[in-house]
């Protein structure tokens, strides 16, 4: 139990295997180690036991909120899911805005904890409270959006108002693609490392949360306020946060996309060159293939956008929302979809060989609906092209060729339906093609997830984050771009490699307490730590010093990689896709402003393993120690040791 500030003390443990719902309140010493949302909901799985199997009934799914969601607190709309991987097998969390989290806090929980398997398909109604169990047969087989619609009307008469959210799965959850992601509000994904398919395979279709709106209030208001006042101030004066002036309330995440082809660090052609203009230059005999800036933050909003949504208590709105009308053999297709971000445009434009905008946001709508995350079906299909080239699917007849925007479109479907044989291979991801078809060079994945859209040949803090991240490559561990791109907290020479151990590390931790609030990662464009231990405090009635709150950040990261460790995961799993590696004999090091980087993955792993004070990629019985880690049977490594065997 606990009465700290910002939180309700009440989560539902739900069986689905026999229906029955049972309640809990907090452990306060767990909720000052590890904060909430991604912390809490980690240190959840981990009791679960790290060695369950991601597709079996002992499983946990968590959807998590933290101590300053749903308040008053800017960006504070998150809502964390946390389970082990299907796609990775690593413990993973994966967060989404709009209204969700604030909901769920709203009516009464800090988090829901899915377990077993349902018999037949059931939806989770959550409200004032109590969670209840209701039949989904009507809806299984259903997109994300027509299951939304309906539950609506089933549960509102139709008229979704502000009092309503639905997080449901597509066909992609329901076929268990290892990458299927939860979509919240139809257009806002918990994308990365298949909690859909989680979702999916424990027959859960839909949670919907309906609540009016019932802020927490701070325990300690005089400081609180004082906070919130920071940080208020700080968004309003960012170059980048500036409500209707600065870059991401402009244009969104995809202010980047001109940003990362001008420094030539925008992966594409399955990252075969670092820009599209240096893909031009050597396979376009003088002529322009491609450009990135007809899919761009500045050309989206030029020519497509049509509202601007956005989350509770944010005055950004960096999401955009488009609507196109397209031709797609030989129909006209009219799309309106939310939200045309950096990320998705890159995956499935300049990374697949083609910057067909208005085809792209018929892809992204595509994606939501189903239910597949953006990033991971963009570079598996990317993937899939280059080995097409290679002949490697020559044996199934099928294959994708580089920028066929019309297939893409269709293949999204398949994929989630597992239509086709190739359908099939792609909807298991990018390391079950590798092992199928002998494609680890093509593949641009690590720990089975796939990168985002920065060239870790130039920008050496993504190099190491990617590697190292505790769920499989990823941007949003540790956002090393805000100081290699942005000059955010100061700039860095995004080239250079020496200090990016330190850097990422760095990042990690603070991302980590962001995550666990649970608010938006863009508020530390903005904010920093002083703001954050002010408003935490202020609501929690805590006195955590700034020293004290990054180890808290240290922990769960710490935490998650021990879940990892006693999983199997070592340093020779904190890797990169062979073509960025300096030394490595399949490496195409990049061009343009960047020609002839590659990532010095070796000492930087090194530089960032002495940060951490870990062996070989796994944490030491001593730094468990230190940061007060006393769950779980240990690592069996002490300094200067040797990992012990996974299945010890």
């Amino acid at each position: 139990m606990t009465d700290l500030g910002g939180f309700q003390d009440h989560v539902a443990r739900i069986d689905l295997g026999d229906g029955d719902v049972a309640y809990e309140g907090i452990d306060e010493e767990d909720a000052k180690k590890y904060i909430g949302a991604r912390g809490l909901g980690v240190k959840y799985v981990f009791d679960q036991g790290p060695d369950v199997d991601p597709l079996g009934p002992e499983n946990l799914l968590a959807f998590m909120n933290g101590p300053l969601t749903g308040t008053q607190v800017t960006m504070s709309g998150r809502i964390a899911i946390c389970t082990k991987s299907p796609l990775t097998g690593t413990v993973t969390d994966s967060h989404h805005g709009g209204w969700s989290g604030a909901r769920l806090k709203w009516s009464g929980f800090d988090g829901l904890l899915f377990e077993g398997q349902a018999d037949e398909p059931v939806y989770a109604l959550v409200e004032d409270g109590e969670v209840e169990l209701r039949d989904a047969a009507h809806l299984w087989g259903q997109g994300v959006h027509d299951t939304i619609d309906d539950l609506e009307e089933e549960i509102e008469g139709g008229s979704l108002g502000k009092n309503l959210s639905v997080m449901a799965i597509g066909q992609g959850g329901e076929n268990e693609v290892k990458y299927a992601c939860i979509v919240n509000e139809d257009d806002r994904a918990s994308g990365r490392g298949g909690t859909g398919c989680v979702m999916g395979n424990k027959n859960l279709k839909a949670v919907v949360v309906k609540s009016s709106t019932r802020m927490p209030k701070p325990k300690d208001q005089e400081t609180f306020q004082e906070g919130h006042k920071q940080a208020m101030q700080v968004i309003q004066e960012s170059d980048v946060t500036a409500p209707n002036e600065g870059g991401l309330s402009m244009y969104g995440t995809n202010v980047l996309m001109n940003l990362t082809e001008e420094m030539d660090g925008l992966p594409t052609k399955n990252a075969k060159y670092s820009s599209t203009r240096s893909y031009s230059e050597a396979e376009g005999d003088g002529e322009r293939i491609i450009d990135s800036e007809n899919v761009s933050g500045e050309n989206v909003r030029e020519n497509i956008l049509v509202d601007e949504p956005t989350c509770h208590s944010c005055p950004v709105a960096c999401k955009k929302e488009v609507e196109v009308q397209a031709m797609h053999k030989g129909e006209e297709m009219n799309v309106r979809t939310e939200s045309y971000e950096y990320e998705s445009a890159w995956a499935l434009g300049p990374n697949s060989g083609h910057v067909e905008r208005d085809k792209i946001a018929v892809m992204l709508d595509r994606c939501n609906d189903v239910g597949v995350d953006t990033i991971d079906v963009g570079n598996t299909m990317a993937m899939a092209m280059e080995m097409t080239e290679e002949g490697k699917f020559d044996d199934l007849g099928d294959g994708i060729d580089w920028g066929d925007a019309d297939t893409m479109i269709d293949m999204i479907d398949m994929i989630a339906t597992r239509e086709t044989e190739l359908a099939d291979h792609l909807a298991e991801g990018p390391d079950h093609l590798a092992e199928a078809f002998d494609a680890h060079t093509n593949s641009l994945a690590v720990k089975g997830q796939t990168m985002a859209a920065y060239d870790p040949r130039c920008m050496k803090g993504m190099a190491i984050g990617y590697a190292t991240s505790n769920r499989g490559a990823c941007h949003l561990r540790g956002y090393t771009p805000a100081a290699e791109i942005l000059g955010i907290p100061e700039k860095v020479d995004p080239r250079e490699w020496e200090g990016k151990g330190e850097l990422c590390a760095t990042f990690q931790d603070l991302h980590a307490i962001s995550d666990s609030f649970d608010i938006c990662k863009f508020n530390a464009f903005a904010e920093g730590i002083e703001e954050y231990v002010l408003q935490y405090n202020g609501m929690t009635g805590l006195d955590v010093s700034e020293e004290e709150l990054m180890e808290a950040g240290e922990r769960i990261y710490n935490l998650e990689r021990y879940y990892n460790n006693l999983a199997g995961f070592d340093g020779s799993d904190d890797d990169l896709p062979n073509r960025f590696v300096e030394g490595d004999e399949h490496a195409m090091p990049a061009q343009g402003g960047s020609e002839g980087e590659l990532a010095e993955l070796s000492k930087m792993k090194d530089e960032y393993y002495e940060v951490r004070d870990w062996e070989n990629g796994v944490v030491t019985d001593e730094k468990l120690d230190e940061l007060g880690i006393d769950i779980g049977p240990g690592t069996g490594v002490n300094s200067g040791g040797a990992a012990a065997p996974s299945d010890d």
